[in-house]
């Protein structure tokens, strides 16, 4: 199969942490720096060499056109940003935006309609080469246009498709807000070992290292959760006491299905 990214040119639109966190990821698979033009990446931001920098106006009549148009902006600024970029959408460029909360056909409108879209929704340990991006395009993108959408999102982790842009609300509820709730296990974690006695720095240690170890565990394993969750729990003993508060009824697992409702109910308000 033919590499994707060979010979493929990119306007990344929005240099900050996600934009250079992908920008290096493309770099670091072959993008060829000459084939990548980046808007205005803003004070104190600096590109890698070889790669260049316009301005909106240079950008928005580049030629020839590029073959992929990351935007990679502030949701807010979305709607005010697209419209600049018109022109090459009618010219055959595919937008592949990583602005939260915007549709499809919200990007298609600013975009001044008939724009191939694709709208993609990663995670910030993308800014690590470990993210969790997944993907919904619009009809009017070509097969050759997915696979180059894949292939750039998966240069910062993991790439999945969806065929129902309504799924996108419960992807961002469970992998968008995602670490988030594993940050808050450190901190509950870290909080439930200093109430019983541990130093501060040596509760904050452990926590931080058990899930970051748990996790580099679950990557490296075939085994699904409950299977290592089984692994390490002898019948009796102290896992099995403090799963049986983890697990009881009214725990855990309702708890994590309330917030995962609340932040999908919240990404459809968003989205409209």
């Amino acid at each position: 199969m033919a590499d994707p990214l060979k010979g493929l040119s990119v306007l990344l639109v929005g240099c900050g942490k996600m934009g250079g966190a992908m920008l290096l990821g493309w770099l670091g698979q072959g993008l060829a720096r000459e084939n990548v033009v980046v808007v205005d990446p803003g004070a104190g931001t600096s590109v890698p060499e070889g790669v260049r920098s316009v301005t909106p106006e240079e950008a928005a009549h580049l030629t020839p056109r590029p073959d992929l148009c990351v935007v990679a902006v502030k949701p807010q600024t979305i709607k005010t940003v697209l419209p600049a970029y018109a022109a090459l959408a009618a010219q055959g460029t595919t937008f592949l935006s990583v602005a939260a909360g915007t549709t499809l056909a919200g990007l298609d409108q600013a975009l001044g309609g008939n724009a191939a879209v694709v709208r993609a929704m990663p995670n910030t340990p993308a800014a690590i080469g470990r993210g969790m991006s997944v993907l919904v395009a619009n009809d009017r993108v070509s097969d050759v246009a997915r696979a180059a959408a894949e292939a750039l999102m998966r240069a910062v982790g993991t790439v999945a498709w969806v065929e129902d842009e309504a799924l996108i609300d419960a992807v961002t509820a469970v992998s968008g807000s995602g670490p988030a709730y594993v940050f808050l296990l450190v901190e509950t974690l870290a909080e439930a070992g200093r109430a019983a006695g541990l130093p501060g720095d040596l509760a904050d240690l452990l926590a931080r290292q058990t899930v970051t170890g748990a996790g580099a565990l679950l990557d490296a394993m075939p085994d699904d959760p409950a299977t290592l969750r089984r692994n390490v729990t002898s019948p009796g003993g102290t896992t099995a006491a403090a799963l049986d508060v983890l697990m009881a009824e009214d725990a855990l697992a309702p708890l994590m299905r309330r917030a995962i409702l609340a932040a999908q109910h919240r990404s459809r308000e968003l989205a409209s």
